[in-house]
């Protein structure tokens, strides 16, 4: 077997070889190790691998960049403890800065899946991956005119899967006016579960934007989406709902009018 061979650390060091061949070959013996077991990545961890791995990535371009991308994800999908390896060792930063270099569809569907792989495990890991700012540039991977049915397949699954673990609120409210309703939906559930248990997020929804931009969502009666609005709004008072409703400001205006000094 390559690993009982003690192929680690040595292998680590064809990373930094000359010959780009020779590189590409070890991430790619790096990635097929990853992908196999928990305990295998945790040889790669253990030995190293994940910070030469994001090295590589960093020193290389385009498509000698995907079996290193595609270790990291291999890495990060097995456990919370592997993904938050990949985290410390500046993976996540990694990825998003090929996300916004790249332009080649087949890398940035391979940086999407590696993203949600890695920050699907819980709040605190997908806290990482949205605080390098990767929802808008996926979101920008599954919007593009061109993207093929690779892309933003995986475009959106990473946002979904992500979605649905995040609940720092920063990261969510930019997706609350650019994201389509397949994907607004995640985001909406997200604010659902946190504004009833955090007051100070419930007045920061409200001076942002996000409490009028609810309610200007037109969600069928009865869908998930409906439920997660009907939660939020319950979170304020009725009087605020109505004010940023649509319309009102007219209804108020009406009033002016029709109002009669006494």
């Amino acid at each position: 077997m390559v690993v009982e061979a003690e192929v680690f650390p040595s292998v680590l060091r064809c990373l930094k070889d000359n010959d780009v061949c020779v590189r590409k070959n070890a991430a790619t013996l790096i990635r097929e190790i990853a992908k196999h077991t928990p305990e295998l990545s945790q040889i790669i961890v253990n030995s190293g691998g994940v910070a030469a791995i994001v090295d590589y990535i960093s020193d290389n371009k385009g498509g000698s960049r995907l079996p290193g991308i595609m270790a990291l994800g291999y890495i990060g999908a097995h456990s919370e403890s592997l993904a938050m390896a990949v985290i410390v060792s500046k993976g996540v930063v990694t990825l998003a800065i090929v996300l916004a270099e790249e332009t080649d569809q087949p890398i940035l569907a391979a940086t999407a899946w590696a993203l949600g792989h890695i920050g699907r495990h819980t709040p605190e890991h997908s806290k990482a991956v949205a605080l390098a700012n990767v929802f808008p540039r996926l979101l920008l991977c599954y919007s593009r005119n061109d993207a093929t049915e690779d892309l933003q397949s995986k475009a959106k699954k990473a946002l979904k899967e992500l979605l649905q673990k995040c609940i720092h609120l920063p990261a969510l409210e930019p997706l609350l006016h650019d994201a389509p309703p397949n994907i607004l939906k995640h985001v909406i559930g997200q604010f659902s579960k946190v504004l009833p248990h955090d007051s100070k997020a419930r007045r920061v929804f409200v001076t942002s934007g996000g409490l009028k931009k609810v309610q200007e969502i037109d969600a069928e009666p009865g869908s998930q989406l409906a439920e997660y609005i009907n939660t939020i709004n319950n979170c304020f008072p009725d009087e605020i709902v109505k004010y940023y409703s649509p319309g009102y400001p007219d209804v108020l205006l009406e009033r002016v009018d029709q109002y009669q000094p006494s």
